[in-house]
Protein backbone atom coordinates (compact mmCIF):
# COMPACT_ATOMS: atom_id res chain seq x y z
CA UNK A 1 0.00 0.00 0.00
CA UNK A 2 1.78 3.27 -1.02
CA UNK A 3 0.65 6.47 1.55
CA UNK A 4 1.59 9.97 -0.09
CA UNK A 5 2.76 12.95 2.19
CA UNK A 6 4.00 15.36 -0.73
CA UNK A 7 4.41 15.70 -4.70
CA UNK A 8 8.09 14.51 -3.82
CA UNK A 9 7.50 12.06 -1.02
CA UNK A 10 5.66 8.64 -0.89
CA UNK A 11 5.99 5.58 1.69
CA UNK A 12 5.28 2.06 0.48
CA UNK A 13 4.83 -0.53 3.67
CA UNK A 14 6.58 -4.07 2.63
CA UNK A 15 4.93 -6.90 4.12
CA UNK A 16 8.20 -9.13 3.74
CA UNK A 17 11.67 -9.33 2.83
CA UNK A 18 10.57 -10.83 -0.66
CA UNK A 19 8.49 -7.36 -1.24
CA UNK A 20 11.69 -5.33 0.01
CA UNK A 21 13.90 -7.30 -2.67
CA UNK A 22 11.51 -7.00 -5.67
CA UNK A 23 11.19 -3.23 -4.60
CA UNK A 24 15.38 -2.99 -4.97
CA UNK A 25 15.58 -5.01 -8.02
CA UNK A 26 12.78 -3.03 -9.78
CA UNK A 27 15.02 0.14 -8.95
CA UNK A 28 18.20 -1.24 -9.92
CA UNK A 29 16.75 -2.55 -13.70
CA UNK A 30 15.27 1.00 -14.29
CA UNK A 31 18.14 3.24 -12.24
CA UNK A 32 20.68 5.53 -14.77
CA UNK A 33 23.97 6.27 -14.69
CA UNK A 34 24.56 9.25 -12.25
CA UNK A 35 21.80 8.49 -9.71
CA UNK A 36 23.19 8.84 -6.51
CA UNK A 37 20.38 7.14 -3.49
CA UNK A 38 20.70 8.59 0.38
CA UNK A 39 19.85 5.32 2.76
CA UNK A 40 18.99 6.35 6.17
CA UNK A 41 17.53 4.00 9.17
CA UNK A 42 18.31 2.14 12.10
CA UNK A 43 21.12 -0.54 12.35
CA UNK A 44 19.35 -3.87 10.90
CA UNK A 45 16.55 -1.81 8.71
CA UNK A 46 17.15 -3.53 5.96
CA UNK A 47 19.70 -1.08 3.91
CA UNK A 48 22.64 -3.40 2.91
CA UNK A 49 19.37 -5.95 1.92
CA UNK A 50 17.99 -2.93 -0.01
CA UNK A 51 21.31 -2.58 -2.00
CA UNK A 52 21.44 -6.23 -2.44
CA UNK A 53 18.33 -6.43 -3.95
CA UNK A 54 18.99 -3.53 -5.93
CA UNK A 55 22.47 -4.79 -6.89
CA UNK A 56 20.68 -7.89 -9.00
CA UNK A 57 18.54 -5.42 -10.89
CA UNK A 58 21.75 -3.92 -11.78
CA UNK A 59 22.97 -7.32 -13.03
CA UNK A 60 25.46 -7.83 -10.50
CA UNK A 61 26.04 -11.26 -10.21
CA UNK A 62 29.09 -11.12 -6.89
CA UNK A 63 27.97 -10.97 -3.36
CA UNK A 64 26.82 -7.55 -1.76
CA UNK A 65 28.20 -6.89 1.42
CA UNK A 66 27.96 -4.11 4.00
CA UNK A 67 31.01 -1.62 3.26
CA UNK A 68 30.80 -0.77 7.14
CA UNK A 69 34.80 -1.66 7.07
CA UNK A 70 35.99 -0.55 3.87
CA UNK A 71 33.14 2.25 3.60
CA UNK A 72 33.26 1.66 -0.09
CA UNK A 73 32.79 -1.27 -2.03
CA UNK A 74 32.50 -0.96 -6.29
CA UNK A 75 30.64 -3.59 -7.88
CA UNK A 76 30.71 -4.07 -11.29
CA UNK A 77 26.88 -4.50 -13.19
CA UNK A 78 25.50 -2.72 -16.49
CA UNK A 79 25.93 0.04 -14.57
CA UNK A 80 28.83 0.14 -11.59
CA UNK A 81 27.38 0.84 -8.37
CA UNK A 82 29.48 2.53 -5.83
CA UNK A 83 28.23 1.43 -2.17
CA UNK A 84 29.33 4.25 0.83
CA UNK A 85 28.82 3.02 4.51
CA UNK A 86 29.84 6.42 6.03
CA UNK A 87 28.75 5.23 9.93
CA UNK A 88 32.24 4.77 11.12
CA UNK A 89 33.48 8.14 9.55
CA UNK A 90 33.92 10.99 12.12
CA UNK A 91 34.84 14.25 10.32
CA UNK A 92 34.46 15.65 6.93
CA UNK A 93 37.87 15.53 6.23
CA UNK A 94 37.82 11.76 6.00
CA UNK A 95 35.31 12.00 3.23
CA UNK A 96 38.19 13.52 1.02
CA UNK A 97 40.26 11.12 2.31
CA UNK A 98 38.29 8.39 0.72
CA UNK A 99 37.42 10.52 -2.37
CA UNK A 100 33.43 10.64 -1.73
CA UNK A 101 33.51 13.97 -3.56
CA UNK A 102 34.87 12.17 -6.51
CA UNK A 103 32.28 9.91 -6.47
CA UNK A 104 29.01 11.85 -5.91
CA UNK A 105 29.97 15.07 -8.20
CA UNK A 106 29.81 13.83 -11.02
CA UNK A 107 29.38 9.88 -10.78
CA UNK A 108 29.68 7.46 -13.94
CA UNK A 109 27.65 5.16 -12.49
CA UNK A 110 25.05 4.85 -9.33
CA UNK A 111 25.74 5.74 -5.72
CA UNK A 112 24.30 4.59 -2.62
CA UNK A 113 25.21 5.93 0.70
CA UNK A 114 24.13 4.18 3.60
CA UNK A 115 24.66 6.69 7.34
CA UNK A 116 23.79 9.79 4.75
CA UNK A 117 22.68 11.84 7.52
CA UNK A 118 26.50 11.96 9.38
CA UNK A 119 27.46 14.28 6.66
CA UNK A 120 23.85 15.43 5.20
CA UNK A 121 25.88 18.89 4.56
CA UNK A 122 27.86 17.05 2.24
CA UNK A 123 25.48 15.72 0.33
CA UNK A 124 25.14 16.75 -3.43
CA UNK A 125 22.30 18.89 -4.44
CA UNK A 126 20.36 16.17 -6.16
CA UNK A 127 19.37 12.61 -4.96
CA UNK A 128 16.79 10.26 -3.44
CA UNK A 129 16.56 9.60 -0.39
CA UNK A 130 14.88 6.47 1.12
CA UNK A 131 14.22 5.79 4.94
CA UNK A 132 13.68 2.13 5.92
CA UNK A 133 11.95 1.88 9.13
CA UNK A 134 10.92 -1.33 11.12
CA UNK A 135 6.96 -1.67 11.84
CA UNK A 136 6.63 -2.24 15.36
CA UNK A 137 3.48 -4.67 14.75
CA UNK A 138 5.60 -7.07 12.78
CA UNK A 139 9.62 -8.08 12.68
CA UNK A 140 8.77 -8.67 9.01
CA UNK A 141 7.49 -5.53 8.02
CA UNK A 142 9.35 -2.19 6.52
CA UNK A 143 7.89 1.06 6.12
CA UNK A 144 10.35 2.77 2.75
CA UNK A 145 10.22 6.55 3.18
CA UNK A 146 11.18 7.80 -0.74
CA UNK A 147 11.90 11.95 -1.08
CA UNK A 148 13.43 13.60 -4.31
CA UNK A 149 15.86 16.30 -3.43
CA UNK A 150 16.46 18.90 -6.31
CA UNK A 151 15.09 18.43 -9.36
CA UNK A 152 17.13 15.90 -11.46
CA UNK A 153 15.84 12.81 -10.46
CA UNK A 154 11.73 13.82 -10.85
CA UNK A 155 11.24 11.98 -13.80
CA UNK A 156 13.27 8.73 -11.65
CA UNK A 157 11.58 9.12 -9.04
CA UNK A 158 7.80 9.11 -10.77
CA UNK A 159 9.00 5.66 -12.06
CA UNK A 160 10.18 4.58 -9.10
CA UNK A 161 6.58 5.49 -7.27
CA UNK A 162 5.12 3.52 -10.11
CA UNK A 163 7.14 0.26 -9.25
CA UNK A 164 6.09 -0.05 -5.84
CA UNK A 165 2.40 0.00 -6.36
CA UNK A 166 1.87 -3.43 -4.87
Amino acid sequence: MTEFKEKNMFEVVSKSPDDTAAIGEKIGKIISTGTVICLYGDLGAGKTFFVKNLAKGLGINEEVTSPTFNIMNVYDGKLPLYHFDLYRLEQEQELDDIGFFDYVEEPDGIVVIEWADKFGECLPDDYISLTIEHMEESPQERKLIFDVRGSVYTKLFQEVEGLCQF
